[in-house]
C-alpha cells in the first residue's frame, strides 16, 4: 500500500531539505479503495478517494493533471527479436517512485540510437545491435528492484517501520547514502565491457581538461555524437589513421585523481575511448599498443 501524500507543486532546496511554497497549486496523491480501473480518472474519482481516505475531500477543484498508477513491476524477457526492438515503457515497467523511469526510457534510447545508426550505415555489423539488450536489461532490471523496494518501505505495518528506521540509520553513514545516491541517479551504472580499468562502462565524469587549443570540458566532446578518444599521456601515443573519419582525438591533461559516483577515488587512465552520447568506455594501455573497437 502506498502512503497518500500532499505538497506544494513549488518548492525548491535548503541545506539538503526540501521547502515548499506557502502557496500555489498542490499536488496529491491519494490510494484508491479498488485497483483495477480501466477509465480515465476524473475530478470525482479524486474526491470520493480523498473522502475515503481523509474523511473530506478539501474542496478541490481545477485539476491542472491527473492520472492512475500502481506499483506493477514488468519487463520484457528480450529487448531484440529480429528487426523488432523495445526501449522505455514498452521494455520495462514499474512503480514511478523515485522518478527513475523517464531517465531509463531516455538512456535506452540513445543506448539504442547510436548502435542503429552505426548498423544502418554499413559502419557496424549488425550484431552490435545484440549489445543493447546485453547492456540495458540488467540496467533496467536494478531499477525494478530499487523501486521494489521503495514501495515495500512505504508499507505502514510494525515491522515495515522497524525496517525503514534501520534503513534510515544506514543512510546516515556517508558510503551507504553516496551508494543509493548512485543508483538512484543512474550516475553509478556499469555496462559489463570485459576486464580492465575499473572505470570501463562507467560514466564518464565531466573534467576540467587542458588541451593545445585551450581549456575545455570533457562534455563538449559529445556534442557532435561522435565517439571521442581522449589521451591523457604523451601526445603523438595513438595513430587512428584507419577511424579518422569516425573518431576525435583530443590530447589533454587532467590533474588530479578522479572521483566517481559509487566508486570514489580512481587513478586517471591514459587514455579514454569515450562512446557517442551514452556510457564510455576507458582503458589503460601503452603507446601505440591499443585497439579500437565497438
Amino acid at each position: 500500500m502506498v502512503s497518500n501524500a500532499f505538497g506544494r507543486e513549488e518548492y525548491e532546496i535548503r541545506d539538503g531539505k526540501i521547502v515548499f511554497a506557502n502557496e500555489g497549486p498542490i499536488g496529491v496523491m491519494v490510494t484508491e479503495k479498488n485497483v483495477g480501473a480501466t477509465t480515465e480518472p476524473t475530478l470525482r474519482d479524486l474526491s470520493e478517494a480523498l473522502v475515503a481516505v481523509c474523511g473530506t475531500d478539501y474542496g478541490i477543484h481545477s485539476l491542472t493533471w491527473i492520472s492512475r498508477f500502481t506499483d506493477m513491476s514488468r519487463q520484457a524477457a528480450a529487448y531484440r527479436k529480429g528487426r523488432v526492438l523495445l526501449a522505455g515503457d514498452a521494455a520495462h515497467v514499474h512503480s514511478p517512485v523515485g522518478g527513475q523511469g523517464l531517465n531509463t526510457g531516455m538512456q535506452d534510447a540513445v543506448n539504442l540510437g547510436w548502435k542503429l545508426a552505426q548498423v544502418v550505415k554499413g559502419t557496424s555489423p549488425e550484431g552490435l545491435l545484440d549489445t543493447y539488450h546485453v547492456e540495458r536489461h540488467p540496467v533496467a532490471a536494478r531499477v525494478l528492484r530499487t523501486t521494489m523496494a521503495q514501495v515495500a518501505l512505504q508499507r505502514t505495518d510494525d515491522r515495515t517501520e522497524a525496517l525503514r528506521e534501520i534503513v534510515l540509520e544506514l543512510l546516515g553513514m556517508e558510503e551507504p547514502r553516496k551508494r543509493i545516491a548512485a543508483e538512484m541517479s543512474g550516475l553509478g551504472i556499469h555496462y559489463d565491457l570485459g576486464e580492465g580499468h575499473p572505470l570501463v562502462g562507467r560514466r564518464m565524469p565531466d573534467l576540467d581538461l587542458v588541451t593545445p587549443d585551450g581549456p575545455m570540458r570533457v562534455f563538449t566532446l559529445l556534442q557532435n555524437a561522435r565517439p571521442s578518444l581522449l589521451n591523457l599521456g604523451a601526445a603523438g601515443s595513438f595513430d587512428i589513421t584507419p577511424w579518422s573519419d569516425r573518431i576525435k582525438l583530443v590530447y589533454a591533461k587532467c590533474d588530479g585523481p578522479w572521483e566517481l559516483p559509487a566508486l570514489g577515488l580512481i587513478s586517471a587512465p591514459t587514455a579514454v575511448l569515450i562512446r557517442p552520447m551514452d556510457m564510455w568506455r576507458g582503458w589503460e594501455t601503452e603507446p601505440n599498443r591499443t585497439s579500437l573497437t565497438r
